[in-house]
């Protein structure tokens, strides 16, 4: 019901509406209406994130309320594929890494998560968890590469001359 805009505009006061909000909208018991964690920019969670959202719209909608990296132990595949499409990595770790994680922003909720998408890893504190983020992946964030088509078409020429090169195609 919130994806019928023709922008992305507005969708982070939608994220998680249905679990964050009762029929009149007032805030139930969320994590994301607890004003400790107003500020956070890394969503922590558990297994298959996004399942279930294979549109655009779930990632956008992450991004606009302030999320830029996703920890968990696992994603769905498409849900993956349009973070990193946005720019917004997805990490993957243990069940027990994340818990480790989740009992550290317990009892400090203030405590930084650094996500390193060259070193696959998180540090908070004094706990360093390895992560896995797919090559494809860590390559398309850290080198700012991540739309085949924009290359391609930035690369216009050089696809013209390889073209020209290739007999069966260019006849």
């Amino acid at each position: 019901r919130f994806m019928k805009c023709v922008t992305f505009d507005g969708l982070g006061e939608f994220l998680f509406y249905d679990v964050r909000k009762d029929d009149d909208g007032n805030d139930k018991e969320h994590p994301l209406n607890e004003s400790k964690f107003a500020e956070a920019s890394i969503l922590i969670s558990n297994a298959n994130f996004g399942c279930g959202s294979s549109r655009e719209h779930a990632p956008q909608a992450l991004y606009r309320y302030g999320f830029r990296a996703i920890i968990a132990e696992s994603f769905a595949e498409i849900f993956f594929g349009n973070c990193c499409g946005l720019g917004v990595p997805c990490a993957v770790a243990l069940p027990e890494d994340i818990k480790k994680i989740t009992d550290i922003i317990d009892v400090n909720p203030d405590a930084e998560i650094h996500l390193s998408l060259i070193n696959s890893e998180v540090v908070v504190g004094d706990l360093n968890i390895s992560v896995e983020i797919p090559k494809a992946a860590k390559d398309a964030l850290t080198l700012g590469r991540w739309d085949p088509i924009a290359e391609l078409q930035e690369a216009e020429q050089d696809v013209n001359v390889l073209v020209n090169q290739l007999g069966y195609i260019a006849s």
